[in-house]
């Protein structure tokens, strides 16, 4: 039984199946021509076909072969013929044009896509002193380039998918055969092809969809822009995710220490690297502790604080009619308020609005009595803190974590903060992440893989891949510094 989708011989019949499911869309083109005496269509969507490569390549083609035969042969434009015409309508979606001709149940689907390519430029959020300053686009071939050409290996695998009943997002899943564990690139594709949804536009969705603890404030997957840091963790055993359209790509597995790793950290010396990343972790802690340690000890246990401090602060809090958590939460939600205020404004106007907001705000609420000078160096050195962050993912988790410290602070103190972290560390503990644990290395502790976690070791001295991704190897060359031999 012929297919209810297979080519007709009538042209006429062909144009009309394709207008009925393209609901008669107007920017549906239609160019008709006429070769050796026979009547062709040559179909295109208007937006998304390229007329310089339909007049160049394609008239082109068909005008100098009007004598010749009526099959052209399209040698300067990827082609290729078929009979089913719902694939020929899926290809018009994609930007490819069809020519089709009178009497002929069959058709040619031709390359004709329209691209626009922006330049490879630095990601604004993820800028770096030393190292490379290029960055993913939105096309997805141009990023899979930046990738092949600093990995030049024929173990480098790409697969593709599409996902997204109505958006047919084309993802690709990119990893070294040698290096990744099958089992993870198995689950990978498992979780991508399980996905179904009508809408997939972004890296964001799909890790949604993918994340093991949907309900944790901590993001499970590493959200980047820079090829560098995708090649790193690819050559680490890891694996990518990149979707057309999106000018970022997602790396799983990952532990909670990679979010607090800049690519700055190895493209200086390792002393200095290893100074900053500690300053990063601290601030960490500094976050989403200080206002709660601050609320703690002026509620419950002011007595720890030297005479002087203590009188200094008390005189500060005289005229403050509301307690230190209502302080806080007041300073904390202004401060939010103007950060997204800065983020959604044009870049001029975002950071007028960031300086002014903070200082006039800031003035005025202490001359109205409503904080205290001593509260808003607290929420301010808290700010800064969480700016510190690599991630914008992870700096968000941060920044809302600091409100239950603060709740829990202002009902029991110390023991507050102090019941806080042990439920926060227990949390992180029990994460998995794609069977990976997401506090590596510190729980599993493993000391071989301590050496760039909190500080960084000299490069030479990293000549094993980290146990969480659970690579097909794990060490690299034994001794990277032969030369010391011979002195």
């Amino acid at each position: 039984m012929t297919p209810t989708n297979q080519a007709f011989s009538e042209l006429k019949m062909n144009i009309s199946y394709v207008e009925q499911s393209l609901y008669c869309t107007d920017d549906l083109k239609q160019q008709q021509l006429l070769l050796n005496g026979v009547q062709s269509v040559l179909l295109y969507i208007d937006s998304l076909a390229d007329q310089e490569i339909i007049q160049t390549h394609v008239l082109t083609a068909l005008n100098s072969q009007a004598h010749s035969e009526i099959y052209p042969s399209f040698t300067t434009l990827e082609s290729r013929k078929d009979t089913d015409l719902q694939r020929g309508i899926d290809s018009l979606i994609q930007g490819k044009c069809l020519y089709i001709i009178d009497g002929y149940p069959e058709f040619y689907i031709l390359s004709t896509e329209k691209m626009y390519v922006r330049n490879t430029t630095e990601p604004e959020n993820e800028g770096v002193i030393r190292g490379p300053h290029n960055g993913f686009v939105e096309q997805l071939s141009v990023n899979l380039n930046l990738i092949r050409r600093q990995i030049i290996s024929p173990s480098l695998i790409v697969r593709y998918f599409n996902v997204g009943e109505k958006t047919h997002t084309k993802i690709a899943v990119v990893y070294l055969q040698d290096l990744a564990n099958p089992e993870l690139v198995n689950e990978v594709k498992e979780r991508i092809t399980s996905i179904s949804s009508d809408m997939v536009l972004a890296p964001g969705f799909i890790e949604e969809f993918m994340e093991d603890n949907p309900f944790s404030l901590f993001p499970q997957q590493l959200n980047t822009e820079r090829p560098d840091r995708v090649i790193a963790n690819l050559m680490e055993g890891r694996v990518a995710i990149l979707a057309e359209g999106s000018p970022s790509a997602l790396i799983a597995p990952v532990t909670f220490f990679a979010f607090y790793q800049s690519p700055d950290d190895y493209h200086g010396r390792w002393i200095v690297s290893s100074f900053l990343r500690l300053i990063r972790m601290m601030s960490f802690v500094i976050a989403f502790t200080l206002p709660a340690v601050y609320i703690a000890t002026i509620s419950f246990h002011s007595a720890i604080l030297p005479i002087e401090l203590a009188h200094t602060i008390k005189k500060s809090l005289q005229n403050i009619p509301f307690p230190a958590l209502v302080e806080a939460m007041l300073l904390e939600l202004i401060f939010e308020v103007l950060r997204e205020a800065g983020v959604r404004l044009p870049s001029r106007v975002g950071q007028t609005i960031g300086i002014v907001g903070g200082l006039v705000i800031g003035d005025a609420i202490v001359r109205a009595g409503l904080v205290s000078y001593t509260m808003i160096i607290v929420v301010s050195l808290t700010a800064i803190s969480s700016f510190l962050v690599p991630s914008h993912e992870m700096s968000s988790a941060v920044r809302i974590l600091r409100f239950p410290m603060m709740i829990g602070a202002a009902l029991f103190g110390y023991i507050g903060i102090a019941f806080g972290l042990v439920i926060l560390t227990i949390h992180l503990c029990k994460m998995e992440n794609f069977g990976s644990p997401y506090f590596a290395p510190v729980a599993p502790f493993r000391l071989a893989d301590m050496k760039d976690v909190w500080i960084r070791f000299p490069i030479w001295a990293l000549r094993g891949r980290p146990h969480d991704a659970r690579p097909q190897r794990l060490n690299q060359q034994k001794f990277s510094r032969s030369w010391k031999k011979r002195e």
